[in-house]
């Protein structure tokens, strides 16, 4: 009888936890439509600006900080630090779990499988499966490079190698700074190859 009691319980907090989590999922979608005309209506960006990331399958920490970042002046961008700016803590929570909740899907940047094959060679000398872990897919603040928009990573990787980028607390900007405009370059083909 105490274990059935016990086995409801459990049930029932799984229940209350995937309704809150179904609920943030729901609020964040409403408040992310103004982000739809740049990152698109589905979190995978829009072929008219390759340059600005896609958010769908983002870890939801990581973009949470990001917000963060741009609201707190970490991180500067004329799009973006505008529409962080009135954000509240649970409108950026919301938002970053909503775009985390989305799949990513395949973008259509045609990758040379020469520089791809480079940019692996680059990727595993300079370890970043360290921190972005196999497959790229990102863990809590290490973001999800894996299948992101090949001018973005590239925009990215630059702004770290000449240092106007650096809310990263330096790992992103030590790396950067070894790379040629060729690894880099490289980089972008191979990660906008994962999927």
């Amino acid at each position: 009888m105490h274990a059935t009691r016990t086995a409801l319980a459990f049930a029932a907090l799984l229940a209350v936890c995937a309704t809150a989590a179904a609920q943030d999922v729901e609020a964040g979608r409403t408040k992310a439509q103004a982000c739809a005309a740049c990152h698109g209506a589905d979190g995978n960006g829009t072929t008219a600006m390759p340059e600005v990331p896609a958010l769908a399958g983002q870890t939801w920490r990581y973009l949470y900080i990001q917000l963060k970042d741009f609201k707190e002046g970490r991180r500067s961008n004329p799009l973006m630090t505008p529409m962080a700016q009135p954000l509240s803590r649970d409108d950026m929570i919301d938002i970053a779990n909503y775009y985390a909740s989305l799949p990513l899907k395949p973008n259509d940047f045609k990758v040379d499988d020469g520089k791809a094959k480079l940019g692996k060679a680059k990727a595993d000398e300079t370890l970043c499966t360290m921190c972005h872990l196999g497959g790229f897919l990102g863990q809590n603040e290490i973001p999800r490079v894996a299948g992101q928009k090949y001018q973005y990573i590239v925009a990215q990787l630059k702004a770290f190698k000449e240092k106007t980028r650096t809310n990263d607390a330096g790992n992103m900007t030590s790396v950067a700074s070894t790379l040629s405009d060729q690894d880099i370059e490289n980089l972008g083909h191979y990660l906008a190859s994962l999927r």
